[in-house]
């Protein structure tokens, strides 16, 4: 058989085909055109295969010497027709392998269907046309989203077009411009949910509902958070035009506008909505809708200010900044993101810098007490408060922040007094570290609250500007402080070095991991740096590692499922962020078959983690067996699994075990 290079080459240059990065793809109509060496080439496979006489496509394989059958029965008829089978020659095996696409849900589909033909193919004219309808539509614009048969459904869709024959239609576009001669189903867009619905549930997980919190549901569909709330003891209602509308509307302290303003084609209706449901919170309202993604797998693409689904339902996609830009501009407000698409709207405004002020809240424990001093274990009940409230703020209470404040100046007479006693008790210098990260926090939380434009002094949260005070000097300075801050993030050799001499995180190229338990370690450089990307779009539900880059503004959340109880945990999802952009790429690896594999989770971890030690001692167990020697083959399930399986090893509950010795 010919040089597979010279394969290749002839590949390459084909004028006839469809040549994409890893394949030449023909008709078979047109293999009595190809390159003569490319015809004996495939003429040697099909000695291999016992018939191939109803194949549509060959597919020539540039990385590895490979033949594939492709079998799309439909060709000529459907404008995009599925892959039912494939017949595939490895030619270093000698084997053929065969893969029925038949009973897919979402088997591949083609597209530019005249590429793979020659122009005296009866029908090369009318796929060249229905090629350059698509193209002036901008349906081909994307070709990673539209290979499968599910995505591209989905893209038509959301465009509402159709075909007829090989030609592009659009009569759902058609109806809907013609104006609002179409009734959209919207209580169709409701869904059947068993448990609470993620706006709710980050509420709740955020400890923004109390006993006494009442809860109205505007919008409810269904009514599934209703009554989960109500089963867990919340005075809890809702009101529905379709499913309930009967129900009062009720004024609540939370209320909720659960992918509501998403599903309403009206504008001015989508207004009146959300001006409804802040009209009745008492104090904190819950927004959410369909935000528009760019996902590995699927592409959402939004038709004008909205699409009508082939269910008769209305969508519009927003993208995060747009959802966010569109609340304020109803509400007057400065909502809050808690996630993709869920925005926090608080009347307190009080309560909301509060709010946005707590993620970059360092996690600190009190010092504790070691040496015995006697007048302190005589206050001691007294003066644990006060240990408590200087761990939390970094600094003494002023005025009447302190509950207990006249029981400890009545013994006192001063907080600073109060606290001498506490130092003889404990290490000052675990204090002076308090203070100065309490410090870190302050300039951290600052400096991304300048990029809304942070409260003046007059508006500033009274807790936050005695911080500033006892902490930095005063509000004006503190706020100085935090713009020179802000200004080193923008310096990526800035973020490159910080990412190379950090102690804690694992070295990547280009890019620093870390586990999030570890991201108040970092310098408030790096914290401003991720609180760039997490201050528009919230982090990554349930994410657990962060990755920074510094070869270009950029910052990932990557969510491993069991981290602490897993030794080797799967990435299930991931969600990027160009600061330079604000571009979102999500990727969802559920249904991935051979998934990163995470190792060295201790390198990822600040030491006082609680299972640090065992992670260690899994990882230093590792290295001396020679299992984590080449990162490229084990970076993957099924590298690991196979490398496992050749050193005779299995690992459970981070401990490993040869395999001969397992009963």
């Amino acid at each position: 058989m010919t040089d597979f290079s010279a394969i290749v080459s002839r590949c390459e240059n084909s004028n006839i085909g469809k040549l994409l990065p890893g394949a030449l793809y023909i008709h078979t109509s047109a293999l009595d055109a190809i390159d003569p060496i490319l015809q004996q080439y495939e003429k040697s496979a099909r000695d291999l295969v016992q018939d191939v006489t109803e194949a549509t496509l060959v597919k020539f394989a540039l990385d590895k010497p490979k033949i594939s059958y492709l079998y799309y029965p439909d060709f000529d008829c459907e404008p995009h027709p599925k892959l039912h089978k494939s017949l595939i020659v490895d030619f270093d095996s000698q084997k053929v392998l065969q893969r029925q696409y038949q009973n897919s849900e979402n088997p591949p589909i083609l597209h530019r269907k005249e590429t793979f033909v020659t122009p005296n193919y009866p029908r090369y004219q009318e796929f060249a046309q229905l090629t350059e309808e698509e193209v002036n539509l901008g349906l081909l614009d994307n070709s990673r989203f539209i290979g499968m048969w599910q995505q591209w459904q989905q893209l038509l869709s959301d465009h509402g077009l159709d075909f007829e024959g090989h030609h592009v239609v659009c009569p759902l576009n058609n109806q809907y411009s013609a104006k609002k001669n179409i009734n959209i189903d919207r209580h169709r867009a409701a869904l059947y949910r068993t448990e609470l619905s993620r706006p709710v549930r980050l509420v709740l997980e955020a400890e923004l509902f109390t006993p006494e919190t009442t809860f109205f549901d505007y919008g409810c569909g269904h009514g599934r958070d209703i009554k989960s709330l109500q089963e867990k003891g919340y005075t809890s209602s809702g009101w529905d035009p379709y499913y309930l509308p009967h129900q009062p509307l009720v004024s609540a302290d939370i209320v909720n506008l659960g992918y509501v303003i998403n599903v309403i084609e009206d504008v001015k209706e989508r207004r009146e909505a959300l001006l409804k449901a802040w009209e009745l919170s008492k104090s904190i309202l819950i927004v959410s809708a369909q935000v528009l993604v760019d996902n590995r797998q699927q592409g959402l693409v939004a038709y004008g200010d909205g699409i009508i689904t082939s269910r008769n339902t209305f969508q519009k996609y927003y993208a995060q900044e747009e959802l966010k830009n569109y609340i304020d501009s109803v509400l007057n407000s400065d909502s809050i993101p808690v996630g993709l698409g869920v925005f926090l709207v608080f009347r307190d405004l009080e309560k909301a810098e509060k709010f946005r002020a707590s993620p970059f809240v360092s996690r600190l424990s009190t010092p504790r007490v070691y040496r015995e001093v006697r007048n302190f274990e005589d206050y001691r009940e007294l003066l644990t408060p006060l240990m408590e409230f200087y761990t939390l703020r970094g600094r003494l209470p002023v005025k009447e922040e302190l509950p207990e404040a006249a029981a400890i100046k009545a013994e006192f007479k001063t907080y600073r007094r109060a606290f001498s006693l506490v130092l003889q008790a404990t290490d000052q210098k675990e204090w002076q570290e308090i203070t100065n990260k309490r410090r870190q926090d302050l300039l951290v939380y600052l400096a991304l609250a300048n990029f809304k434009g942070r409260p003046t002094i007059r508006k500033v949260a009274q807790e936050i500007k005695a911080d500033a005070k006892g902490l930095i000097g005063s509000y004006r300075q503190a706020c100085l402080l935090s713009d020179l801050l802000l200004l080193e993030v923008g310096n990526l050799d800035t973020i490159a070095n910080l990412c190379c001499d950090s102690p804690i995180g694992k070295k990547l190229k280009n890019s620093l991991a870390i586990h999030i338990s570890a991201l108040d370690k970092l310098p408030p450089v790096l914290r401003v740096y991720e609180g760039c990307a997490s201050r528009v779009y919230g982090r990554l539900q349930d994410a657990n590692i962060i990755k920074f880059y510094y070869n270009k503004p950029k910052i990932s959340y990557l969510y491993y499922p069991d981290f602490d109880t897993i030794a080797h945990p799967i990435l299930q999802t991931t969600m990027e962020i160009d600061l330079q952009n604000f571009a979102v790429l999500y990727n969802d690896l559920s249904n991935d078959n051979n998934p990163p594999v995470l190792h060295r989770k201790h390198s990822l971890l600040a030491p006082n983690y609680p299972n640090y030690d065992k992670f260690y001692r899994l990882t230093c167990r590792e290295e001396k067996l020679g299992l984590l020697a080449d990162s490229n083959q084990i970076r993957r399930l099924q590298g690991w699994l196979k490398c496992l399986k050749n050193n005779q090893v299995t690992i459970k509950q981070h401990r490993i075990f040869k395999t001969s010795n397992i009963k």
